[in-house]
């Protein structure tokens, strides 16, 4: 499992980066989800890395 948390605005972004984070279920600044480790879940953080932060978290 993983911890995602969002660290910086995507508001200035582009409309990708935006749904992009919105799929995985953020919306505000410091708001976190905890999600399993897909493959699509992982090019997701990928994609948008530079805005989160990604913790390992045990189940």
């Amino acid at each position: 499992m993983i911890k995602v948390t969002l660290v910086k605005s995507p508001s200035n972004e582009v409309k990708t980066v935006k749904a992009t984070v919105e799929a995985l279920g953020l919306k505000k600044i410091r708001q976190y989800k905890i999600l399993e480790e897909t493959p699509a879940n992982l090019g997701q953080i990928n994609k948008i890395s530079y805005l989160l932060k990604v913790e390992k978290v045990e189940e």
